[in-house]
């Protein structure tokens, strides 16, 4: 079969040449279309199902809204793993599928159960939803909204996060390999009600009417049409306020034949729903920010690319003193692993051609084989494509030009042989050179594939890696594979047609650079074999000494899964005490900020704290992650070492009073966090059903691992210790009152967290109508107990009348895995 080919190669050149380019052709084309990354992505196959519930507690969000939705899950078959977490208003359940599970079969069997499990949970509780279709490597594009200097007073942050919903998410929409834009910060825009509730009283008005007035009026509404030849009229009934006077004059109820309207009791007003998260920019000031994320499979580069050009369009429709700045550009992390690549191989490629033009003693001989390098690379890009393996550095940077050109050094070094063998003198004729090299090339062949073969079969054991191993290091053996065996075709057909084609037919053989060269090793090497013979047990002694030696140290060396990726920028996490309000957190992170950026090589800080609007990252009000932008190494002046500029922004920001700060880079921390619902390196988890014990359990594994050599301070998981104002009912005095807990629930839920009664249209945009009290009547625990509660015989009660209002603590958040509560201990390993 090879004897075969070989001969069809040096016999029909023109064949194989026109062959050789369409394989030029076709490896150029898919050089083009190839994903390129920076390393491969790591992230499991799964669905984030995402609930919020704002007016319900950590307790009830599991209870309500988590449990019932994982039970509804737990029976879809392909699951390898399933979490959860339940915190303040948000319910976030994470389901892991088996690697051969499609993503979107998967999301489909999970909003067949999502329905399912709706009928589970209270009305007007929460609605599940999926996240978008993304992973670890999804955020590929991060921006800031801010005013250029001198304008800061100009724009508040409600205006900015419209500028961010209503001009730059609808321009961002729709770029191919987009799966969702989400804001972060700023105060979104409403229409708020504002309730005074001293007037309130004083009219003998409850909340419940005004939300009814407000429902009902606010409207438009349609007729048909009359028909008056040689017309049509159409009827169209126009009721939807369209300013505050609008709202204000909408008449609530009359009394003694006196309309009261909402100006009479409330305050209408632009408002803003309760926040959750908030971003900062430098120290200086709270922005507006945006996140894209990137559909699972996308080409990052590509979509970067694409989202780049459409920001010159969005840059065009914003105000001349707002500017839209990024502060995460996945190119430059994909451009400098690409650059090392690129470097790398160009180096290799030319390292390896000087020794072959040494070695083979013969100019055209070296270029013959050198050219199969190319050849390989761009068969191994072609079939890269072909196969969904992206280009990264860990694909692209394993491959090992020694191992691509050994079948090819084999049939030139033998032709070459064999041509100076031969005893005639002058030159060959074409049919001579032909059987020449077929002679050389089938005698040659089945060595030269048998060790490529050979060294295929080292991959194999990676290829059947699963998991994240198999994510991360199968590309790296798939592309050796692709660029080896097209090296193996080349040297049955390229390689053979060229040397017949191209090497010298002169037969008379000079003594080269490389002939005395190899003479001087031979005087070398030969008399160290016959000694090493006569001694040849000393030797084997030697060796085994050695290699036992070799496999002590290794026993004792530390390990890792691979070497961390510098990315060239930090994500520092930045923790609060438990129960730190968002203002507080702000205020902390800007002061963290302000320190951060005495580093000279610090270039931007951003903080993002909470979480964003589409919480595929949630974080609770405590919590903020420190995206640090650091110019180019060069312009370095405290270290040159990316990590130890870590440790001492570490100890800078420790010094602020109860904060903990964990360094970390921002891909790198997404995928712990993806991949096990933990951010750092390794984690301890304790199971059981007592949130108490389990914080006790917690606490004892922290204070056994904290002494440690190599370990960052231990952290535990925080899921107590949440301050509330708890309202607890008096079921005796709602009874005497002719109460029910739904009502009173309501009133409070509209009162505190607001409801919304319609929505006012400027134009196609369209903001809430909301209705709640005025948030000088929202301060305090007196607040609460001073709320009226309508009763049906239209008198109003206090709240404190009916029940007992207090501070308790409870818990922060409850994570669940495989159906049960769980808690963490982790640390990242620091200097081993």
């Amino acid at each position: 079969m090879l004897n075969k080919i070989i001969h069809f190669s040096i016999k029909n050149k023109l064949i194989v040449g026109i062959m050789t380019l369409a394989l030029i052709g076709w490896g150029l084309w898919s050089a083009t279309r190839l994903p390129v990354d920076a390393l491969p992505d790591v992230t499991n196959n799964q669905v984030q199902v995402i609930t919020r519930a704002p007016t319900l507690a950590a307790q009830e969000v599991e209870q309500f809204i988590t449990y019932p939705v994982e039970k509804s899950l737990s029976n879809i078959q392909g699951i390898e793993e399933m979490r959860s977490f339940s915190r303040f208003g948000l319910s976030v359940i994470t389901v892991v599928f088996k690697e051969s599970v499609n993503i979107y079969f998967a999301r489909q069997l999970i909003s067949e159960k999502i329905r399912e499990a709706e009928k589970q949970i209270p009305k007007g509780v929460g609605r599940p939803e999926m996240a978008p279709v993304t992973t670890g490597l999804g955020e590929v594009y991060q921006y800031v909204i801010h005013p250029k200097k001198g304008s800061e007073q100009k724009y508040s942050a409600m205006d900015l996060r419209t500028m961010q919903d209503w001009i730059v998410v609808r321009q961002l929409t729709g770029i191919a390999g987009v799966a969702e834009i989400t804001g972060f910060g700023g105060i979104s825009k409403q229409y708020e009600v504002a309730i005074n509730p001293d007037r309130l009283k004083a009219m003998n008005v409850t909340i419940p009417e005004i939300f009814t007035a407000l429902e009902k009026n606010n409207e438009n509404t349609g007729g048909a049409y009359i028909d008056r030849k040689p017309n049509a009229y159409f009827i169209r009934g126009v009721g939807l306020v369209k300013s505050f006077a609008d709202i204000e004059n909408i008449v609530i109820k009359h009394q003694n034949g006196i309309p009261v309207l909402v100006r009479d009791v409330a305050i209408v007003k632009f408002g803003s729903p309760p926040r959750y998260g908030a971003m900062t920019y430098n120290g200086e000031n709270e922005v507006v920010g945006g996140i894209v994320l990137m559909m699972k499979g996308a080409n990052s580069a590509s979509v970067v690319n694409l989202v780049k050009e459409r920001m010159k369009t969005v840059e065009k429709s914003l105000p001349d003193d707002v500017q839209i700045e990024a502060f995460l550009d996945r190119t430059n992390l994909i451009d400098r692993a690409i650059n090392t690549v690129k470097t790398n191989l160009v180096e290799g490629a030319l390292i390896v051609i000087l020794v072959l033009v040494l070695f083979l003693g013969n100019l055209r001989a070296g270029l013959i084989v050198a050219s199969a390098i190319p050849l390989s690379l761009l068969f191994a890009l072609a079939l890269m494509n072909l196969f969904g393996v992206s280009a990264n550095l860990m694909s692209l940077g394993a491959i090992d030009f020694g191992l691509i050109v050994d079948g090819a050094v084999i049939i030139v070094e033998a032709t070459l042989h064999f041509l100076s063998e031969k005893k005639s003198s002058g030159k060959l004729l074409q049919p001579q050179m032909d059987e020449a090299v077929e002679s050389s090339a089938k005698k040659m062949m089945s060595s030269a594939a048998f060790g490529q073969i050979i060294i295929l079969i080292v991959y194999l054991p990676i290829l059947s890696l699963q998991g994240v191993e198999g994510k991360m290091f199968r590309p790296m053996a798939e592309t050796v594979a692709f660029a080896i065996l097209g090296a193996l075709l080349l040297s049955l057909t390229y390689i053979p047609m060229m040397s017949a084609l191209f090497l010298s037919k002169d037969l008379q053989h000079k003594r080269t650079f490389s002939d005395r060269m190899m003479d001087v090793f031979q005087r070398v090497y030969a008399p160290l074999l016959r000694r090493s013979i006569k001694i040849k047990y000393v030797v084997i002694t030697i060796a085994a000494v050695l290699l036992i030696t070799s496999l002590t140290i290794f026993k004792n060396m530390g390990g890792e899964f691979i070497p961390t990726l510098e990315e060239g920028d930090y994500a520092i996490e930045f923790v609060l005490p438990q129960g730190s309000s968002l203002s507080q957190t702000t205020e902390t992170i800007m002061m963290a900020e302000r320190m951060i950026r005495r580093f000279p090589e610090v270039k931007m800080v951003v903080g993002k704290t909470g979480s964003a609007d589409v919480a595929t990252d949630p974080m609770p009000p405590e919590a903020s992650d420190l995206i640090v932008i650091l110019k180019p190494k060069k312009e370095w002046t405290t270290t040159k070492d990316f990590y130890a500029l870590a440790d001492l922004m570490r100890e800078k920001l420790n010094d602020i009073p109860g904060v903990i700060a964990e360094p970390s880079q921002p891909i790198q921390m997404r995928f712990n966090e993806l991949m096990t619902g933990i951010r750092q390196d390794v984690a301890i988890k304790i199971f059981g059903e007592n949130l108490d014990t389990l914080v006790a359990y917690a606490n004892r594994v922290s204070k056994v691992i904290r002494p440690i050599d190599g370990i960052t301070q231990p952290r535990v998981e925080r899921i107590d210790g949440l301050p509330q104002i708890t309202v607890e009912y008096d079921r005796a005095r709602l009874a005497a009152y002719g109460l029910n807990i739904e009502d009173v629930n309501h009133v409070i839920s509209t009162a505190f967290a607001g409801e919304v009664a319609g929505a006012v249209y400027e134009n196609e945009r369209k903001f809430d109508l909301v209705l709640r009290l005025d948030s000088n009547h929202r301060t305090s625990m007196e607040d609460v107990s001073n709320l009226y509660i309508p009763m049906s015989d239209g008198n109003q009660v206090p709240l404190s009348q009916v029940s007992t209002v207090s501070f308790k603590t409870g818990p922060a958040q409850i994570s669940r895995e495989a159906g049960k509560r769980r808690i963490y201990v982790s640390f990242n390993v620091s200097g081993r």
